[in-house]
């Protein structure tokens, strides 16, 4: 069968860009370690409010000092409804969500994540400018999606004051089998 040369130059361009990136990404996860974030930590959403991962909802600080933010999603309102955090501070936010997909993002920052049902998403910002941020669910979660929104108020770092009910230290994460 004769195929023009045209046709041949094409094939063999498509085979190397085709072959070029599998290398690229076999590179990348097997030689650099680098994979996409994916949910490790598990959880059952029917307990997500009550799970001492979770609860109690809101900002605490563990013994390393660090500032940690729980939250959970439920139906059209996000638990708690407001947090205040420290200026200029790693913050790490844990959500998840107890009945269904929900997309918590936090208004003019990079604070984006998805609160799905039995697992917590994980992701650590900080803020430098102190104000009041707004959350909102940005994935559809039904009739009341458009009223589900809390409040992030961020404080000047030596006005802020640690919460009194901090944790002595961080639960150990642990995969729950449903």
């Amino acid at each position: 069968m004769k195929v023009d040369l045209y046709e041949r130059i094409w094939m063999w361009g498509v085979a190397v860009v085709l072959a070029g990136f599998f290398v690229s990404t076999a590179i990348a996860a097997y030689g650099s370690q680098i994979h996409p974030p994916s949910h490790i930590e598990t959880i059952d959403p029917r307990t997500a409010i009550t799970d001492p991962r979770m609860a109690p909802q809101g900002v605490s600080v563990d013994a390393d000092g660090r500032v940690h933010v729980r939250v959970v999603g439920v139906t059209f309102a996000w638990l708690p409804a407001e947090a205040t955090v420290p200026a200029a501070t790693p913050i790490t936010f844990h959500i998840t969500a107890a009945d269904v997909v929900h997309g918590f993002q936090i208004v003019g920052s990079n604070g984006q994540a998805m609160a799905i049902p039995g697992y917590i998403s994980q992701f650590t910002t900080q803020f430098m400018t102190p104000g009041e941020y707004l959350i909102v669910c940005n994935e559809y979660c039904g009739v009341g999606h458009h009223m589900m929104a809390g409040k992030l108020i961020v404080a000047p770092k030596d006005s802020w004051q640690a919460p009194s009910a901090s944790r002595s230290s961080e639960p150990e994460s642990e995969e729950v089998e449903e």
